[in-house]
């Protein structure tokens, strides 16, 4: 009986090493896939309607855990962070970082003592102190104040205080 010089053996160890390839390749793939999935790109789906008008409720955005890596926490970021209440994931934008002080006067938004300019809220919006305490406040060491687009539904640094910058989880992109 003519193999073509392959005998079981030989057979067995040729399929053996092609699974074990293909095991190998497909663990690279998964871990590479974990690897961005968790430092690269994570996807994000906005949960409530504490940014609408500027991201809107149950669509899907990216976010980059990397760009805040390279660029740092930026005053205008709209970031998905840890809610300090519940620890799930919200969607904010940061209006003051580490040295800032916030002042909520009149409806707005006074930023180290300038009044915020912030073209993103539709006219009229109004910025009230949820909780009376955070409503005049300074970021202190690795602390960012956040808030949502739309304030009337938005629970943020107006009710929690300043957050951690720890529980910047990345940047939203566009």
């Amino acid at each position: 009986m003519a193999t073509g010089g392959r005998g079981p053996r030989r057979l067995r160890g040729e399929v053996l090493s092609a699974v074990l390839q293909g095991l190998m390749v497909l663990g690279l793939l998964g871990g590479s896939f974990t690897l961005c999935r968790q430092y690269v790109l994570q996807s994000i789906c906005v949960q409530g309607a504490s940014m609408v008008p500027t991201l809107r409720e149950r669509h899907w955005y990216l976010a980059s855990p990397l760009w805040l890596r390279w660029q740092g926490i930026q005053r205008g970021d709209i970031v998905v962070l840890r809610d300090p209440t519940d620890q799930t994931p919200v969607v904010k934008r940061v209006i003051a970082v580490e040295g800032d002080t916030v002042e909520l006067r009149g409806g707005r938004v006074f930023l180290n003592g300038r009044l915020l300019e912030e073209p993103y809220l539709p006219e009229g919006t109004r910025t009230d102190p949820i909780q009376r305490r955070w409503a005049r406040v300074t970021c202190g060491p690795g602390e960012v104040y956040v808030l949502g687009d739309n304030r009337g539904v938005s629970a943020d640094s107006r009710e929690y205080g300043p957050v951690r910058s720890e529980a910047v989880l990345g940047r939203v992109l566009w």
